[in-house]
Order: structure tokens, then sequence, then C-alpha cells
């Protein structure tokens, strides 16, 4: 762990840490990153963050204090993701804030490497964040991988099927969205009491299909809190139900709404393009090996499960070597490695790649990535 840090300011007092936050400051924090980023709103921010802005989470949270005076935070949260090839410990990064009157200073940067540094202790295969300030992350080492794909739908028909009954509202059993959600072939561990604090999020508005027997058929959430309005960031269920379940909430909104959808997501990827006269394709999000040897083991075990059992992933005096038995690669570039792993590389597109060697590797990567709404931070 980093150890405590002080610096002399001009005004004459001291900056401490990085460090994690003591329990008794965690309401002031809260307070401080309500200010700095949900000043508009009525909630505190904890309420939008409920499994992150916690007690039992503030041992990943970061803070900069000026005596007294909290003035820079990050937090990491991490997330146990499970998916047909592999279990990987993501560690996810966010609230990152510095007050304007200590910007400037690399504080953000600070407590950024402090969640790292937390991140490598816990031992997370890597780090994901979301951002648009693409080239500070880079400085970092992270980078931008995978994909995302983004639906408008504008329009509904004018009736729907008398067979399922669409509800609007956060008045659903927590189980029956966990039966759901855990179908999914990429996603969280969660629990029932995760399911119940997100059914509290502000502004967070659930949408469900029903059978006329009450069975749960589909599920979709638009917005969070300040974030994700007209955006439905999170669903589960049945393709056709889902595709007329988005179809009920535009009608109701009487407006367009973008649905996300993750790559490995086939099916209603298929429906959707047929549906939405604008569609965008854009990447997963900014990602950060932290534990590469940890991570090319869980990569090689994929592998041999699907009958590779050459597969060579290994990282060696800063570089990266990979290939089939003794047709090996040689990488400087960590970015590039990155975007082998999680895409969004074409292995057609790397020529320098023997054909055998790019069939193989496409059996299993680019992996397939995803981090659902309410799991976001």
């Amino acid at each position: 762990m980093l150890g405590l840090k002080k610096a002399k300011i001009k005004r004459g007092g001291f900056m401490q840490g990085p460090r994690t936050p003591q329990s008794h400051e965690l309401p002031k924090l809260v307070d401080f990153l309500t200010l700095q980023l949900r000043e508009e709103t009525q909630w505190p921010i904890a309420e939008e963050y409920p499994t992150a802005l916690t007690l039992n989470n503030i041992h990943n949270m970061s803070i900069i204090t000026d005596e007294e005076k909290i003035v820079s935070h990050a937090l990491l949260k991490t997330i146990i993701i499970k998916s047909p090839t592999a279990i990987y410990k993501v560690g996810t990064i966010g609230s990152v804030v510095t007050d304007p009157a200590y910007r400037q200073k690399g504080l953000g940067r600070q407590n950024i490497e402090h969640c790292l540094n937390l991140a490598e202790q816990q031992d997370c295969d890597f780090v994901v964040l979301w951002t648009d300030q693409f080239d500070f992350y880079r400085r970092m080492g992270f980078e931008l991988v995978g994909y995302e794909h983004s639906f408008v739908i504008e329009k509904a028909p004018d009736t729907f099927s008398p067979q399922i009954k669409f509800i609007e509202g956060s008045k659903v059993s927590p189980d029956a969205l966990l039966k759901l959600y855990s179908q999914h072939t990429v996603h969280g561990v969660r629990t029932l009491e995760d399911f119940r604090q997100f059914l509290k999020i502000p502004n967070s508005h659930v949408y469900t299909a029903w059978s006329a027997e009450n069975q749960l058929l589909a599920y979709a959430v638009e917005g969070k809190g300040a974030d994700l309005t007209n955006y439905v960031h999170e669903w589960a269920g049945q393709t056709d139900k889902l595709v007329q379940l988005f179809q009920y909430i535009h009608k109701q909104k009487q407006q367009p709404i973008t649905v996300m959808v993750p790559n490995h997501s086939k099916n209603l990827l298929a429906q959707l393009k047929d549906q939405s006269q604008l569609s965008h394709e854009g990447f997963f999000g900014m990602v950060k090996l932290t534990k590469p040897e940890q991570l090319f083991g869980k990569i090689k075990r994929a592998f041999r499960a699907e009958g590779v059992d050459q597969i060579v992933f290994e990282q060696r005096d800063g570089t990266f070597i990979f290939g089939i038995g003794q047709d090996l690669y040689t990488l400087e570039d960590e970015k590039m490695i990155t975007q082998i792993i999680f895409g969004p590389i074409n292995f057609e597109d790397l020529e320098f790649l023997s054909a055998p060697v790019q069939e193989k590797l496409s059996q299993v990567l680019p992996l397939p990535l995803w981090i659902w709404g309410w799991d976001s931070i």
C-alpha cells in the first residue's frame, strides 16, 4: 500500500494522502462527492452507488486531505465476472474528482495510482474505468478496448401482444430479477441484497414484461441517478420479449431511447439491427492489466478447454510473448496485447500472424467482457 504523503501547500497547511478514509469521515466524503459531482440533484451520490460508496467498501476508497478537508477522491469497486471461458476478478474505478481549487497538482493521478495498487493487492486481473479523458488515462497505462453497441429505438407498435403484461415500477421481486440476470453468459456476481439496493437507486426506472401466468419474462432499466437518462443500460430475459419491452419503454416515454448491448449478445444484436434506424459501435471502456500473468493463466486454461493445448501467453522482461507451440510472436506494446485479449483488434488485420495462429486464437479471443449498468461506477 502506498505510504502516507505530506506536501506543503501555499496556504501553509499540509495535504495528506492518498489514504483510506476513516469510518467517521465517510459522511463528509459523501458530502464532498455530492457537491462536486451531483450539485443539481436532490439526493446524495451514495444513493446512486449503494454497493460502492458504502462502509463495507471504505477500504477501497482513496482520499487526499488538506488538514481535515477532503480535496480529492477516487474509488475502487471489485467485481467477480463470470464468462463462458473463465471467471475474472475485475477492479472498477470511479468517482474520480478533485476540488477545483486543488487541481493541476497531480492529486487525481495519486488517487488513481492508489486504487491501482489496491487492485493489485486484491488480485484483480485487470482494472476498468469509463471516461472521455483518453489521453490522461493512456499515460497511466489504460487503453480503449472491447465493444459496445448502442441502438436507438424510435418506433413502437400501436398495440402489443395481449399475452404480455408490461409494468413500470421498482416493486418487483429481487429473486425474479436475479434469476433472469444470472442467465447472462457474461455477468458480475450479485446477491439478492445487491438487487434490493439497486432497486432503490434514484431516477432508475425499472420496466418488466410478464406472462399471463405472472412469470417474469424480461426486465430493463433506464437511467441511474444523474447518469444514463434515456439509456437502457441493464436488461435480461427472452430476446423477443426484450425487443417488445424496449418498444414499450419508448412508447411510455414518448421519446427515443438508446439500448446498450454487448458484442456477445448475438441474437439481440441481430433483432435490434432490424428494428433500429440508428446504431453506433464503440468501445467497452478503458482497461489496464494489473495481474498479467494471472490473466494469461486463465486465458491458457480457456484455450485448453477448447482443445488448444500449446497456447503461449507470457510476459518476459517487459515484453509479451504469445502464439501456438513454436509459432511465437513478441510484442513490446501493452496496448496491443490488451486489445488482442479484449478486442477490437481483428486477427485478420495482424498480417504478421500465420493463418493457423489466427484461426486458433479466434477460438477464444477476444474475451467477452461486459459490466452491466447497475454495477458501473
